[in-house]
């Protein structure tokens, strides 16, 4: 639909094209007496940056593809002897969907199960399992598990490394078994990952992200109006009800309103601000700004949770892995050449191609720790780059005790959020950050390895938990999964009910990671979406 939007009116209108987003976007607008706006301040998520797998190494460190990424910072951290981490996020049309490495991942079914036993009604696994095979189109088929004929295509790799397979069973021998469908009964286990990527012959080997699984194919549709390139700037309310946004596009302000309901889909670090900047949050923090109080709620931007990771790399004399050098950009042409003609090869791989969920000792009762392998070396989220070939694996905690916050750093809806994840603040985190990581570096100095391992990236000296604890807190940083910042929940720190609408306010919902409860234990784009089909059920329902 062609938009005006100096003067339209929506029913919907829906902030942010990200995962949650385009999904809220594409099922809304399945009802032709309904009308959809949505609005994403980056582009329209088609650039071949985007499309190619091997493009998120490119795009993770934002340069030169900053038009992308968001490439926030977080305020300097004590707990990481102050550092700023880095906090790079989806700037176009379907979000951290469009740079992220593809890795599927659901989380353990407790997960969902402590949100429902806390009180969030309607989000026990057994209820949310639908909503994720909704929206998938898996290619192994359909299951109790898994789903076919959604949107989403989630599919093996096309051309899985070797190394892969050596790490699995470098796992093995560590006793942690092999699993090949870690979505599946049981999390536990070493694993190659599912991707969203594209299976079908015309597409194959495409980086399948929620804008091109949902959106894209359904722009066609009258009664829905993209507006890219458009930063919402606040929310308009008329006494305690939403009516509309005001936005920034293309360099002139517009204001656009919605019959029924405003819904926030701009994640965990950019909903809980833009509430801030409508005056919504604790009044301090709207007083500090000089912001005026619309409504008193304390718990937005707080509650921050996110995955601390520590990345061990090793250098290879091996030139079949990701690399960088004369050799390397000759592979990298080839690897292009086979993408563009079938969808496989080196460039359809997502980097972080294995990975393990396992529990630190016996007594744990799932999973606390996660691994993420990749096939070449990372260092920094590939902001410094080194010549020649390696691997790396990342370990994270999955359900840190760490709670930070979002909050504003002025009040320019144009400014990065204030972030502080308030990493290492809880002792627990590091010391299970500082156990699994000696773990997994015995899992890479295994046997499987060996013909791929070269010499460590960083030559430390790693003797005892001192030196583990400060290596982690001189090098580690997220691995990308910032959640909770307007949590779900019945009680006062609580931003949005069970069914995602904010507390004392009317017409408002936010439907995106930001209303997780707790950090649930794996990665985060598949409940994102998972967000959006139970929100927009709830719509459809009139709930």
């Amino acid at each position: 639909m062609t938009p005006d939007p100096q003067h339209d009116t929506f029913d919907y209108l829906i902030v942010g094209g990200g995962s949650a987003g385009c999904v809220l976007a594409a099922r809304l607008s399945e009802n032709p007496a309904v009308t959809v706006a949505l609005l994403e301040a980056g582009g329209d998520g088609r650039d071949l940056a985007i499309r190619l797998p091997a493009g998120v190494v490119a795009m993770l460190p934002a340069r030169p593809f900053k038009y992308n990424n968001w490439a926030f910072e977080t305020v300097p951290q004590p707990g990481l002897l102050g550092r700023c981490g880095y906090q790079p996020r989806g700037k176009a049309l379907g979000g951290s969907s469009a740079i992220n490495a593809m890795l599927y991942a659901r989380g353990h079914r407790s997960d969902y199960d402590d949100w429902a036993a806390a009180g969030a009604a309607g989000w026990s696994h057994a209820e949310v399992l639908p909503f994720f095979m909704r929206s998938e189109h898996n290619q192994r088929g359909p299951n109790e598990w898994r789903g076919v004929g959604g949107p989403l295509h989630v599919a093996d790799q096309v051309s899985p490394h070797p190394v892969t397979q050596a790490f699995i069973e470098a796992c093995a021998q560590q006793g942690i078994a092999p699993n090949p469908d870690y979505n599946g009964q049981e999390q536990e286990g070493a694993y190659r990952f599912q991707v969203t990527q594209f299976h079908d012959p015309a597409r194959r080997g495409q980086r399948c992200s929620a804008a091109a699984a949902f959106v894209h194919p359904v722009l066609q549709r009258p009664n829905l109006t993209l507006l890219t390139r458009t930063h919402a700037t606040r929310v308009l309310f008329e006494g305690r009800r939403a009516v509309g946004v005001q936005a920034r596009q293309r360099g002139r302000h517009i204001s656009l309103r919605a019959r029924r309901e405003v819904v926030l889909c701009a994640g965990a670090l950019q909903s809980p601000q833009l509430l801030l900047l409508s005056g919504v949050g604790p009044p301090d923090e709207l007083q500090r700004h000089g912001i005026p109080l619309v409504h008193r709620l304390p718990g937005v931007g707080q509650n921050l949770q996110d995955h601390l990771d520590l990345t061990l790399s090793y250098r290879s004399s091996r030139t079949d892995l990701f690399g960088i050098g004369f050799g390397a950009a000759w592979q990298q042409w080839q690897g292009w050449r086979q993408w563009r003609r079938d969808g496989s090869g080196l460039l359809s791989s997502p980097s972080a191609e294995g990975g393990a969920f396992w529990r630190s000792d016996a007594q744990q009762p799932r999973p606390d720790l996660q691994l993420h392998f990749c096939i070449g070396i990372v260092d920094d989220h590939a902001r410094k780059l080194h010549w020649g070939y390696g691997f790396s694996c990342h370990v994270c905690v999955l359900r840190p005790h760490a709670r930070g916050r979002v909050g504003l750093r002025s009040a320019d809806p144009l400014a990065a959020p204030l972030i502080d994840p308030a990493f290492l603040s809880d002792a627990r985190d590091l010391h299970l950050l500082s156990r699994g990581a000696q773990q997994m570096r015995e899992i890479l100095l295994r046997s499987p390895l060996q013909p791929w391992r070269g010499a460590p990236l960083y030559d430390e000296q790693l003797q005892g938990e001192v030196a583990w604890e400060q290596l982690i807190r001189s090098r580690a940083d997220t691995i990308y999964h910032p959640v909770g910042t307007c949590r779900m929940g019945a009680d006062e720190g609580a931003v949005v009910d069970a069914q995602l609408r904010v507390h004392g306010l009317q017409g408002l919902r936010v439907a995106d990671a930001s209303i997780m409860p707790t950090l649930i234990g794996g990665n985060t784009n598949a409940p994102s979406i998972m967000i959006g089909e139970r929100a927009a059920a709830w719509l459809q329902a009139g709930a």
